[in-house]
């Protein structure tokens, strides 16, 4: 009779902890671009004297990016773990280009700041990298350095496993999930990537412009 006394209060506590955890380890998601405008979103660009309006725009329900000069767009909201799904593409006809995703932006906000990209440019889509020093683990599979780039500074990062990206003008889905120092890659539902001993902080998410037009038409930032 005791040892039932004592186990239904513990199993009792054991559930109530569980649905805790559950309650907190997410919290609602939030569509970062509304379709509409660039509500949420602050400019960063490397010639401050370039009107933003020229650069990033809404045309039918599309965040258009003309990818000069080179910066991003962040959100205002800093998080350490998410998912974020984003759809983007090349514009039909044209060839493809060279973007980014931004995450755990920190200061100072210039054109590359410190962050973990996940990788757009055409061939190298869902690579993962950080830039102005920040750390990702080199004893892994895929691991590549870059020291002292002209503005990237020093650059790790790990390449993809496989290439899923669409091409000519067809969009492409890319979620990413940071969970500690571990950043999980799918494109168009296919798991491209998977890397550990990501430097963890917290930060802005921010889509780049870099060289060429790319449009994007989902931002969906889901804090975990």
């Amino acid at each position: 009779m005791k040892t039932r006394a004592l186990a239904l209060p513990f199993a009792a506590a054991i559930l109530l902890a569980l649905t805790a955890c559950r309650s907190v380890s997410q919290s609602p998601s939030v569509e970062l671009f509304n379709g509409r405008d660039l509500t949420g979103w602050t400019p960063v660009l490397a010639d401050p004297a370039v009107k933003p309006e020229t650069v990033w725009s809404v045309k039918d329900g599309v965040l258009v990016c003309t990818g000069t000069p080179i910066g991003f767009i962040y959100s205002g909201q800093t998080v350490t773990n998410f998912r974020f799904v984003v759809e983007y593409r090349w514009p039909p006809g044209s060839k493809p280009g060279n973007s980014g995703i931004f995450s755990r932006i920190h200061e100072p906000l210039k054109a590359l700041p410190a962050t973990v990209e996940t990788q757009l440019q055409h061939g190298n889509a869902g690579d993962v990298l950080t830039l102005q020093g920040m750390k990702i683990a080199a004893s892994q599979p895929r691991y590549f350095f870059v020291s002292k780039h002209a503005l990237g500074g020093d650059i790790c990062g790990v390449k993809k496993t496989a290439d899923k990206e669409k091409t000519g003008g067809e969009w492409n889905r890319v979620e990413i999930l940071a969970a500690g120092d571990r950043y999980t890659v799918w494109m168009n539902g296919e798991k491209i990537n998977e890397v550990t001993g990501v430097e963890v902080c917290a930060g802005f998410i921010g889509l780049q412009s870099e060289g060429g037009e790319v449009h994007f038409r989902r931002a969906t930032l889901t804090p975990m």
